[in-house]
């Protein structure tokens, strides 16, 4: 089953199309990399599933259901960290949490069982300062846990480590690895090596259009998968390469054969 399907959606502002007739979908229970340059629509789109900005044309369905513009249903299945959360700086993440939950409609036994499990997810069971003196990774793991108050089936998760330096891209990454089995996982950045590290699914957003969508092995497999680096003891005129090589003319002091890497598949797809 499908946890999110998206049908020719598009969105334009003023004579400017962002998103340009895609579709397709994500499977229950994975990681899918949502992969653009900045400003590739990304946000856009999330925003349309999400029922906070109208589609001009297409179809989204959350868990079989129709996402609506405006108060839609659906948010009910779905769970929300922006690339910058918000809080209430003067609350401690127990407080913060149970605010949430009361706003969210959960009972007090609820709220007090959620806030601990979650707290321990992601790694702030014991953090009682004020939230303000959090640091930019702690308040994103915060942001993960209130995300999941509701126990989402879909978790959106939009650029989630593009301001955090290696330790807390790190502890962000884990987590999300951590709930792929209670959540189907929305994870849209352009930092190619993250989606590498965690994703079983990937969608390339280029110009407006899906460019390519596969399994993140599928798609090392059925593009230029190898990558070839020969080093010459000479500087050498790369169109003149493979003519001197045929006639013999040069030989190379170094060969080596690689996988290619995310980075290399998206800027192929991006040409």
């Amino acid at each position: 089953m499908n946890t999110l399907e998206i049908r020719r959606l598009s969105k334009s502002f003023g004579a400017h199309k962002v998103i340009d007739d895609i579709s397709f979908s994500v499977p229950e229970n994975c990681i899918f990399g949502f992969i653009g340059a900045n400003g590739a629509g990304k946000t856009t789109t999330m925003r349309m599933i999400l029922g906070l900005l109208r589609a001009d044309s297409g179809e989204i369905d959350v868990c079989g259901e129709r996402v609506s513009f405006g108060a839609t249903k659906t948010n009910r299945l779905i769970g929300y960290l922006p690339d910058v959360p918000e809080f209430y700086g003067y609350m401690r993440p127990k407080e913060y949490l149970g605010l949430c939950g009361e706003i969210v409609g959960l009972k007090a036994n609820e709220i007090k069982k959620r806030t601990s499990e979650l707290l321990d997810l992601v790694g702030l069971a014991d953090a009682n300062k004020k939230i303000s003196g959090f640091s930019r990774g702690m308040k994103q793991r915060l942001g993960v846990a209130q995300a999941l108050l509701g126990e989402p089936k879909l978790l959106i998760c939009d650029e989630p480590t593009s301001a955090l330096d290696p330790i807390g891209r790190k502890d962000i990454l884990d987590i999300l690895k951590h709930i792929k089995g209670r959540a189907t996982v929305i994870f849209s950045t352009h930092i190619l090596s993250d989606v590498e590290r965690i994703c079983d699914r990937v969608a390339v957003l280029h110009q407006g259009k899906i460019a390519v969508e596969s399994a993140l092995g599928d798609l090392r497999y059925n593009r230029k998968s190898k990558i070839i680096t020969l080093e010459f003891e000479d500087e050498v005129d790369s169109d003149e390469v493979l003519r001197a090589l045929g006639e013999g003319r040069l030989k190379p002091v170094r060969y080596e054969t690689s996988e290619a890497s995310i980075e290399d598949l998206f800027l192929e797809v991006a040409k």
